[in-house]
């Protein structure tokens, strides 16, 4: 079962994704709503963006994401992130993509942390079924200002890896990854990070995931965001597939 979206075809699976980030949404805000002394522990966002061209060529892109933070402001703050892009161009699929993370950091000392955590990665254009990875590891605040952020960490976990035509494959991994926020203005700011797995069986496939980005107020709640992100498979499946897929993605946001 399918339908038509802008020229290219969506899965119904597919739909349960966009569904399952839009229905989070909806009951994250509605409890918020019903019990507003604890609003306060949640914050985040929820937006998406669409692009299209006609003429010589015929472009249709569309991306999806949502994050929500739980901060009771005590010693643990649990994360949550998704997105998914997906486009075509004259009619012809060229990029579907699903991420996700989830994420628990638990503060030891002002700048130190430690953190378990798992992604989700689905790319058909790169071959991928699904890419689980749990890890766990330390962290450490370099720059810990209102004003600016700084952060490293490390640690190890698992992956389990399925392609197509291939039964699905597990390793130990390591993984690093750094994080930096400055805000420019009260309503402005700009965002910069990579990660990195490593599959221990061997250390030449990598995951590596990096991301630039500038946000900025449009009016109340909402938010533009301007970002590029760049997904490198350092051994892809095929000899067929590029390790590097980028893209530049507009996004608006509603914050809550």
């Amino acid at each position: 079962m399918s339908f038509n979206f802008s020229g290219g075809s969506m899965t119904l699976r597919q739909l349960g994704i966009m569904s399952a980030l839009i229905g989070n949404f909806i009951l994250t805000n509605s409890a918020m709503a019903q019990a507003p002394a604890a609003s306060s522990m949640y914050s985040g966002s929820f937006g998406g963006g669409l692009a299209v061209t006609n003429g010589n060529t015929n472009t249709r892109s569309f991306n999806l994401s949502g994050a929500i933070v739980r901060d009771p402001k005590t010693k643990n703050v649990i994360k949550g992130a998704a997105s998914y892009l997906r486009g075509s161009q004259s009619d012809i699929l060229n990029l579907d993509r699903t991420a996700i993370n989830a994420r628990d950091e638990y503060t030891i000392s002002t700048r130190t942390y430690t953190f378990g955590q798992i992604d989700y990665v689905r790319d058909q254009f790169k071959d991928m079924i699904f890419f689980w990875a749990p890890t766990a590891g330390l962290g450490y605040k370099l720059i810990n200002t209102d004003r600016t952020q700084l952060t490293v960490d490390g640690g190890a976990g698992g992956v389990l890896e399925k392609n197509p035509g291939i039964d699905a494959k597990k390793s130990g991994s390591v993984t690093t990854g750094h994080h930096f926020q400055r805000k420019l203005s009260s309503t402005a700011a700009f965002t910069e990070g990579m990660s990195s797995i490593w599959k221990t069986q061997d250390f030449n496939d990598s995951l590596t995931n990096f991301s630039v980005g500038l946000t900025t107020a449009v009016s109340g709640k909402l938010q533009l965001k301007l970002e590029f992100v760049d997904s490198y498979k350092n051994r892809p499946p095929r000899v067929t597939i590029k390790k590097n897929d980028t893209a530049f993605v507009t996004t608006f946001a509603m914050k809550f």
